[in-house]
């Protein structure tokens, strides 16, 4: 096998790769606690998608509220999960002599 063939299998493994995950950014999966008292709808990315609170936990009118909170939290720390993951990886790349932005091929 040449290098040049060697690239091309490592772009298909890369395209593949993406659609996968591509793929896993619309997919939901279910989380739940409690006995199903509590539940949550995040995508396999880990975006959360949805909150749901069994009414008997809170008081009157909290419900929505409360949801709508731990729901823009969790969306929060994993907004700044990748942030810190780009970040690590920059700081890699630099120390290995890599520029910055380089798609490697694997």
């Amino acid at each position: 096998m040449n290098i040049q063939q060697m690239m091309q299998q490592a772009k298909a493994m890369q395209d593949k790769m993406q659609e996968m995950q591509d793929k896993l950014g619309d997919m939901e999966v279910e989380g739940s606690s409690g006995g199903g008292m509590v539940k949550v709808v995040t995508t396999c990315k880990g975006v959360c998608k949805k909150i749901d609170i069994d009414p008997s936990l809170l008081k009157e009118g909290e419900k929505e509220v409360v949801e709508d909170l731990i729901k823009a939290a969790l969306n929060d720390a994993k907004n700044k999960a990748d942030s810190k993951l780009a970040e690590e990886t920059q700081k890699m790349m630099q120390e290995l002599g890599l520029p910055a932005g380089v798609q490697l091929p694997f």
